[in-house]
């Protein structure tokens, strides 16, 4: 029977974020189509991708994946996580999936899993640049194939094809790689024939769980019902609240355009899109539409490895001393380059807060601050070198002479002992660009499925 109405659940804005167990409760009080979660984001930077971390600790995922799997699977309801472990890299998807096997042997539960990587081989990479396939995107720059030997894990972030791939083996649960956030909830209702403006308007409401409510967090859960001329989005938790302002905002979630977001299957024109407070909790939108995009493309990250860190934060109270931060810098550049023989190797970095360290030279003179917190940055490429770097420009930024100095006591108030810090592995985003896949650049993500549990 062909389904006039979907119900989808939005666990939470982030696996490991965490969700109201209430919630959840409320939500499986409705007849579910399935419950999808996003797991990943470039926002934290490229250190997670490179290192093949997760940056939401294992607890964290551990406990939101033990509260509703049992619940998914008795119900039949799939269950979709997306850019697996944060990244969704090889070693991402498999800490996920680990996750998964030992909360499958605690509650005695087994279940039929289609895992999707998304992970580029070096080889690929090397013959698209060589084609000239591979492009800026937002504000990066051309891409540089004498990078492709430093990269740590590099993913393609594809859309729903791969998903709606799954969804078609009928697995229990899906574990995906890298993919765009709306993919997670817009496959299934594409694979259903809904029209895909009106999926993926709604994925990208639903993609950052109950950050559309307010009061706003993506600590909780989304539910969205989509029609075939509309979808409603309403919190399960009576607690929140979605508004006709708060899902209009949310529709402009990091995008430069009102008008319109983009995503791998088009544009999402919202010129005539809707928005109707039509129950108290819950707003309705309609109107939206795609326009297809002219031709595929897959947006590439990728994290080249740049050395180690050190690090050191102090608090400055002296108005002198804060006065004088350009010169203090100076000097303790002099003193590391004079003092480490390897100092060329060195790049030192230095953050003043409360002064301008966010927004650098372009700040405004301003009355200077009663107190500031300066962090000295030391990037080599050993540890044992960034560590001792940061020795020496700690050292020397406490004793360092500045203009009009009178007394001979240190500059700086350390709020730790040690007061240096070894930061490890250092990246930095060298691919993050988009793939024309025209033409032989096709790529196939195709499910791979395992079984877990007894």
């Amino acid at each position: 029977m062909k389904k006039e109405v979907i119900r989808y659940l939005s666990l939470c804005g982030m696996l490991g974020y965490g969700y109201a167990r209430e919630s959840l409760e409320n939500a499986l009080k409705e007849e579910l189509d399935f419950i999808g979660v996003d797991a990943g984001s470039t926002d934290p930077g490229p250190y997670y991708l490179g290192s093949g971390k997760p940056f939401v600790k294992r607890l964290q995922i551990k406990r939101d994946l033990s509260l509703i799997l049992k619940h998914a699977l008795e119900q039949k309801i799939p269950f979709i996580i997306g850019s697996a472990g944060g990244s969704g890299a090889r070693p991402h998807v498999a800490a996920v999936l680990e996750i998964l096997r030992e909360i499958a042997e605690e509650q005695h539960l087994r279940f039929r899993t289609a895992i999707l990587h998304s992970d580029l081989d070096p080889a690929f990479l090397r013959r698209a640049a060589a084609l000239g396939r591979i492009h800026p995107c937002g504000g990066s720059g051309e891409f540089d194939p004498a990078v492709i030997d430093r990269l740590r894990n590099p993913v393609a972030q594809f859309g729903t094809e791969p998903i709606i791939e799954a969804l078609k083996s009928s697995a229990d649960v899906i574990l995906s790689g890298r993919c765009c956030d709306t993919a997670i909830f817009a496959a299934y209702p594409i694979l259903h024939g809904f029209p895909a403006g009106l999926a993926l308007h709604a994925a990208k409401i639903a993609e950052c769980g109950a950050l559309c409510a307010r009061p706003v967090g993506a600590n909780d859960s989304l539910l969205v019902t989509l029609r075939r001329d509309s979808f409603t989005v309403e919190p399960p938790n009576p607690l929140r609240k979605c508004t006709v302002d708060s899902v209009a905002a949310h529709s402009l979630y990091e995008q430069p355009d009102p008008n319109c977001f983009y995503e791998p299957e088009g544009m999402i024109d919202l010129r005539e899109s809707e928005f109707v407070q039509s129950a108290p909790h819950a707003v309705t939108v309609s109107g939206t539409r795609l326009v297809p995009a002219p031709k595929p493309t897959l947006k590439l990250e990728g994290a080249a490895f740049c050395g180690y860190r050190s690090i050191t934060i102090a608090g400055v109270r002296d108005p002198v001393v804060i006065a004088s931060l350009d010169a203090i810098e100076e000097g303790v550049r002099a003193a590391v380059a004079s003092n480490l023989e390897s100092a060329g190797e060195c790049r030192l970095r230095f953050l003043r807060y409360g002064v301008d360290a966010l927004g650098g030279r372009l700040e405004a003179p301003g009355i200077p601050p009663r107190e500031a917190a300066l962090l000295i940055e030391a990037v080599a490429p050993t540890q044992e070198l960034a560590d001792t770097a940061i020795s020496l420009a700690r050292s020397s930024a406490l004793h360092q002479a500045f203009p009009n100095r009178k007394a001979t006591a240190g500059n700086l108030a350390f709020p730790f002992s040690p007061s240096d810090f070894s930061g490890g592995e250092v990246y930095e985003f060298a691919l993050y660009h988009l793939l024309d896949t025209e033409e032989g650049f096709d790529l196939k993500f195709k499910p791979e499925l395992v079984e877990v549990g007894e």
